[in-house]
């Protein structure tokens, strides 16, 4: 018997039916690089769509073979690579109030928070709003009060059609500690050594959003997020609780100019004036980090100098191993700024992985230091 299936890049099977575009192709390898399987066919076929400038007459923009890489990256990655520091978790005791708790949502704007006994080395588990939220309501009290009269009756379930229910919450008790309340749940425990894209597995099997990462000596060194792991294959996402921020553009000193990663290079275009010419690229790309990581190929670290660009220079001000953040840039002028920039390099040390902001709320002890992920933060 004659068997017409095949094998495609990706080790999976399909017929004739089935297209054999170099899209479907690189689904089927993408299904299999991120669901955990390592798969040498699979790489290849991404890696040969890295190197060749069109498969089979489609052509990548920028933007997706950015995100290819960064497929092939999270293989190479492990989870120290990607976590929050220590000093940068937002965390909850488990003895403070209910009411406390709240606040500490408000203030992190995260949905999960981790939970800790006295340091944040004796992890408990963590805390879902939604759950504080489920809390007040099952202990709220339902107004049942009869009403007086059949015009009143009328009004009363016209009012509860409004709004649904009427609850008083005057019998929630918000200063029960979160201890006693029962709505503390397990969270996922593993080594700054696993790989991320082991971590990504163990969470979607698990149905589970957040993982401490606890070194050898059972301290805790970082948290790690869902989030945090697809943002390092789709780059950066904000949803309506993050912290709205310009991505300003400022002239600093003469032919001197600092800017947000996710600027428009049109409007550093405007401010910088015609010196500054992408050519080509400025039809590829549209933002300062779209624009260097085209440039590179990659993320660059904090401290990096990328002359790329004809006639300036960028220096990278801030970024993390996802993403780039805020970079500095000067027009080179005959080449002097080239030989002084090169030559504080040879003579001053490296600048140090960025420390990140503080923490929304205060833990209970002094963080310790840690070493910070060795490429070069995350919010809800």
């Amino acid at each position: 018997m004659n068997d017409d299936r095949s094998r495609s890049p990706a080790g999976l099977s399909y017929d004739e039916s089935t297209p054999e575009s170099v899209g479907d192709r690189l689904r089927a390898s993408f299904k299999v690089l991120i669901g955990g399987k390592s798969n040498g066919s699979a790489r290849s076929e991404i890696e040969h769509v890295l190197a060749a400038d069109e498969v089979d007459g489609e052509a990548f923009a920028p933007e997706e073979r950015a995100m290819l890489r960064a497929v092939l990256k999270l293989g190479d990655m492990r989870v120290d690579d990607v976590m929050v520091p220590r000093a940068d978790i937002d965390a909850v005791d488990h003895d403070v109030p209910l009411a406390t708790v709240l606040m500490a949502f408000k203030e992190a704007g995260h949905s999960r928070l981790p939970v800790y006994r006295e340091t944040l080395d004796d992890p408990m588990g963590m805390v879902h709003l939604k759950d504080v939220v489920g809390w007040m309501l099952e202990h709220a009290r339902k107004d049942l009060e009869q009403p007086e009269s059949m015009a009143a009756a009328e009004e009363e379930t016209e009012r509860r059609f409004r709004f649904s229910a009427s609850l008083d919450f005057s019998p929630v008790d918000l200063s029960q500690p979160l201890r006693s309340s029962g709505i503390i749940r397990p969270i996922l425990f593993v080594p700054p050594s696993m790989p991320a894209r082991m971590l990504l597995e163990r969470m979607q099997a698990g149905r589970t959003q957040m993982a401490l990462v606890i070194d050898e000596y059972g301290g805790t060194d970082g948290l790690v997020s869902l989030e945090d792991l697809v943002e390092t294959i789709v780059g950066e996402i904000e949803d309506e609780h993050d912290d709205e921020e310009d991505a300003d553009i400022a002239k600093v000193a003469e032919g001197v100019f600092v800017a947000d990663a996710r600027a428009e290079l049109d409007e550093l275009a405007d401010v910088i004036g015609p010196a500054f010419q992408m050519g080509e690229l400025g039809e590829e790309v549209e933002t300062v980090g779209g624009l260097i990581y085209t440039l590179l190929g990659r993320i660059p670290v904090r401290g990096e100098i990328v002359n790329a660009l004809d006639g300036f220079e960028i220096e990278i001000l801030e970024a993390d191993p996802r993403r780039i953040k805020r970079v500095r840039i000067r027009e080179r002028r005959k080449g002097r700024l080239v030989q002084r920039v090169k030559s504080r390099q040879a003579t001053e040390p490296a600048l140090p992985a960025p420390s990140g902001s503080p923490p929304a709320l205060q833990i209970a002890d002094k963080p310790r230091a840690t070493e910070s992920p060795s490429s070069s933060d995350t919010s809800d």
